[in-house]
């Protein structure tokens, strides 16, 4: 099979320094997407970025976990703690998310409310992937499929990551995260095959989510699969904004998908650099 490589940084709109390194990976490195958080503070600067850079894929970033609503917080009080930011007690609130009749309709909504202002943009829907991988998740899963039919859904990332690969660019890489999600993501992946949508072969980022630095990326490059590959960043001029994620490496990530190193291993590779869209 030929290979495919979508090059995507998550975050989009939440800050005004993703959004400059966004379009600075896409216009002078390899960055082919960006994940739109729509309630995000800087969403309405991400969109011209979006506009003003045609060929950069824009998707929908579902942000459930670690982030403010799209609705105002009265409407999703299960949802959300007293700072009305969705709640952070991820463990419990899946169990509950899961059982609650009244939280599921509270999700619904506020998943409609996501696609519906991600339609509001005018920006074309080139793919769907979730916050923290929250759509691993089988409610929120059913959510989404529910939802984006209608909003023109037709890709999402499975965060299914070769372990073998990430070790043998890093042999020392931890074996843990990967294994503890393969199941969910094999039954994520299937669930959205069912529901017409296009799904990488394989994903990368989740064991360096934060800190994928130039030497983990050109060694991703050089050993990349058959089929299609994405590789998610959080590219950021500098952390030094509110919700930035502690310990990320936000501006070694930029420097990484800018760098003569890794674009001369992506032109090795013999990759075609595109969006989910362009592979419908």
């Amino acid at each position: 099979m030929p290979k495919h490589l979508i090059v995507t940084a998550d975050d989009f709109g939440l800050s005004p320094q993703v959004n400059a390194a966004v379009e600075r990976a896409h216009r002078d490195g390899i960055l082919t997407a960006a994940s739109l958080m729509v309630a995000a503070p800087a969403a309405v600067e991400a969109v011209a970025v979006a506009r003003r850079n045609p060929g950069l894929r824009v998707g929908l970033h579902l942000a459930l976990v670690e982030a403010r609503p799209a609705l105002p917080a009265a409407e999703v009080p299960s949802l959300v703690g007293p700072d009305g930011w969705f709640r952070r007690d991820t463990a419990r609130f899946g169990a509950e998310l899961f059982f609650s009749p009244r939280m599921r309709r509270q999700l619904l909504r506020e998943v409609e409310a996501q696609f519906a202002a991600y339609a509001a943009t005018g920006l074309p829907l080139d793919h769907v992937d979730a916050h923290q991988h929250f759509h691993l998740h089988p409610t929120v899963a059913s959510a989404m499929i529910r939802v984006g039919r209608r909003h023109g859904m037709r890709s999402v990332r499975i965060p299914a990551e070769p372990a073998g690969i990430v070790r043998a660019v890093e042999p020392g890489s931890p074996r843990a995260l990967p294994a503890v999600t393969a199941p969910w993501t094999r039954l994520l992946g299937a669930r959205m095959r069912r529901a017409g949508c296009a799904v990488p072969a394989q994903v990368f980022g989740l064991s360096w989510t934060g800190a994928m630095t130039e030497a983990r990326v050109a060694g991703l490059l050089d050993r990349l699969p058959d089929g299609v590959t994405e590789i998610y960043t959080h590219p950021a001029l500098d952390g030094d904004y509110p919700g930035a994620a502690l310990g990320y490496r936000y501006r070694e990530e930029l420097d990484a998908l800018i760098s003569p190193r890794v674009i001369t291993a992506a032109r090795r590779s013999g990759a075609a650099l595109c969006g989910y869209g362009d592979l419908a």
